[in-house]
């Protein structure tokens, strides 16, 4: 603890805790003054577009949410002036000043924005771009998203003179596909594109919500490498993998999952036998590989085998042919209920209900004729046994713990089969940003903005979040590796991987004290200093 002065009317204390970490990787790239460099900034202006951005990210990763009309109290009792820039109070940073900034920040080109800040991480911090992977997520919204008059705001955004600068697109909020199984509510998509390396997202895009990634997933890519000098893998999931898309994809190089309603997929999969399979180097995994055309493209198809999936599947499979027995035999004890004017309606009735079932079919049919009051006039009833249909089962046994990968890099020395199957497995790297994305604790929750318009440059605020978020883990974790030191997680055990949140958590309780117009910081324990060294000197400076 600092010597505090008996004189307390010159003590100013306020909350830093581990917002000087954020600050300081903030600052480490650069990124207010590329804020500034992209988006005009006005002389009389007291709070720049770049320290504005800095202040959101920073409200952001504050572990918790404070909507940006509540956004002046997340600073109350905070030193903002230390952490956003000399003059600069929690006043300043009012809901119209921050409209402003998103709508200014919508006219430059949010993609564009987020690209070059990414670019310039990718550079400082020797981000590892070999392959990126590409995914998509809904993001559901509550109320009515009225288009805001963006064209009456005297707006000036840096362009030629003379030049006719065309508008960005507006993403239309509205119903689609909902991968957090909210159909009733509006929604719309974010795109994101992620390194392995650290999970470092390199490229961030906010679509309308009734987008079908069939489509955009070749564009998303196709746009990508024209804006970047590096030759990468690009690796999605089977929503990319059509036809048409890999005809688009020609001059790529991409790797995905080939869904199994395609015919020549699954009859592969299903015809080759455990013993034929190859061991992976990853444990629990085999493979078999394939050279193969499809659309025109001469391309790899890897049959891979994961045993744990394969348990699963197949306890998955045996509970579908238990739900489906007790569906058939009940469809049949109706059946036999029935009457029917001929033994042919009746045996029609019965192979007509067969067609209902997947895993069982009828195994013989009886009828009985049954004599009317009216002599002229018989009854026929029907009875039909059941059998499983073992053909089926023995396919789908097959299937089990299987799914087909294919890339367009013929060569295995270029890309073996095991980097195949480890490329793909870090496609977790997008849902891993999901999660983050839509993580309570975060940002997610200011979703709440009127507006298409401004709801796209929050997108563009929460990926940088998410890009300050794992640049910070990833410095963090590689210190500890390269220095050999291990830290304790939550459950008190030694890690050389700790999450970025729960060293955040070790800085609470952290004071920045103004003392006679001088900073000093109290409770910066000998631990938290330890902690602070695994760090870019920015963020050091700031304790």
């Amino acid at each position: 603890m600092a010597t505090i002065s008996n004189n307390f009317s010159s003590i100013e204390v306020t909350n830093l805790d581990h917002l000087g970490i954020v600050a300081g990787l903030i600052d480490e790239i650069g990124l207010v003054e590329q804020i500034n460099e992209l988006v005009v900034e006005q002389p009389r202006e007291k709070v720049s577009p770049g320290h504005a951005v800095k202040a959101m990210i920073l409200n952001g990763l504050g572990l918790f949410s404070s909507p940006l009309y509540l956004f002046p109290k997340f600073f109350e009792g905070k030193p903002t002036s230390h952490l956003i820039g000399e003059g600069i109070e929690a006043k300043h940073l009012n809901d119209d000043r921050l409209g402003r900034v998103l709508d200014k920040l919508y006219l430059t080109g949010l993609e564009d924005i987020f690209l070059s800040i990414a670019l310039k991480a990718i550079k400082q911090f020797s981000i590892d771009v070999e392959s990126v992977h590409l995914d998509s997520s809904s993001f559901s919204v509550e109320g009515e998203y009225e288009n805001p008059l963006i064209e009456e705001v005297n707006l000036e955004v840096d362009s030629e003179p003379g030049e006719k600068r065309n508008p960005p697109q507006r993403i239309e909020i509205t119903y689609g596909y909902s991968r957090d199984k909210r159909p009733d509510l509006k929604q719309f998509m974010v795109d994101l594109i992620s390194s392995s390396d650290g999970d470092i997202p390199v490229f961030l895009r906010a679509g309308s919500g009734n987008e079908s990634d069939q489509k955009v997933f070749p564009e998303l890519f196709k746009q990508f490498r024209s804006q970047v000098d590096f030759d990468s893998l690009m690796v999605a999931d089977r929503a990319l993998y059509t036809a048409e898309n890999l005809k688009q994809m020609e001059e790529l190089k991409w790797l995905t999952r080939v869904p199994f309603r395609l015919k020549p997929a699954q009859a592969l999969a299903r015809q080759i036998k455990s013993s034929q399979m190859s061991s992976s180097s990853l444990d629990g995994y085999s493979y078999s590989i394939h050279q193969t055309t499809y659309g025109g493209i001469e391309q790899r198809w890897l049959v891979v085998e994961s045993e744990e999936r394969k348990e699963s599947d197949q306890k998955r499979l045996e509970k579908k042919i238990k739900k489906d027995r007790l569906e058939a035999e009940k469809e049949l004890r109706e059946l036999s209920r029935q009457t029917y004017a001929c033994v042919p309606d009746a045996i029609k009735a019965a192979k007509k209900l067969e067609k209902k079932f997947k895993y069982h079919q009828i195994s013989q049919i009886e009828t009985r004729e049954e004599k009317d009051k009216n002599p002229d006039q018989a009854k026929v009833r029907v009875r039909a046994g059941l059998e499983e249909n073992l053909a089926l089962i023995q396919e789908e046994k097959q299937l089990a713990g299987r799914f087909l990968l294919a890339t367009n890099i013929v060569d295995e020395g270029e890309l073996s089969p095991n980097q195949m199957l480890i490329e793909y497995k870090e496609q977790q790297s997008t849902e891993r940003g999901f999660r983050f994305l839509k993580d309570p604790m975060f940002l997610a929750d200011s979703i709440f903005i009127k507006s298409p318009e401004r709801i796209q440059a929050m997108v563009l605020i929460l990926g940088l979040c998410l890009l300050i978020y794992n640049l910070g883990q990833r410095e963090l974790r590689s210190a500890l590796v390269r220095r050999g030191e291990m830290v304790k997680n939550q459950l008190g055990k030694e890690t050389n991987s700790p999450t970025l949140r729960w060293i955040f958590q070790q800085f609470q309780a952290v004071h920045l004290l103004k003392v006679r117009g001088e900073n000093e910081v109290s409770n910066l324990t000998e631990e938290r200093l330890n902690l602070l060294e695994l760090f870019p000197k920015p963020c050091q400076q700031y304790y």
